[in-house]
């Protein structure tokens, strides 16, 4: 690990990385809300509103993997997994 107290170009990656660090937060916490409220309505069993709260779920998905907040592959996982949740609600009902 580099000195940070004198090498100028280690304060510099402090710096970016701390950046970083809260515009990645910003997007993954927006992105959990996101899920969090279909898993909510396909628990309460409300289904149609599970549906319409989907689409933005997964666009939250994709725009975090995109830019690089999550792995593209998490993206498609959680993806996969919360359409089959909401699939599986629908066929017990």
């Amino acid at each position: 690990m580099p000195n940070t107290k004198k090498n100028p170009s280690a304060l510099k990656v402090e710096r970016r990385d701390a950046r970083k660090a809260i515009y990645r937060g910003i997007v993954r916490s927006s992105t959990r809300t996101e899920i969090k409220k279909v898993r909510s309505l396909i628990a309460a069993g409300k289904l149609t509103e599970a549906e319409e709260a989907l689409r933005p779920a997964l666009s939250a998905l994709d725009k975090a993997a995109e830019k690089g907040v999550i792995h593209k592959n998490n993206a498609a996982r959680r993806k996969s997994r919360l359409v089959a949740a909401l699939s599986k609600a629908k066929e017990l009902s």
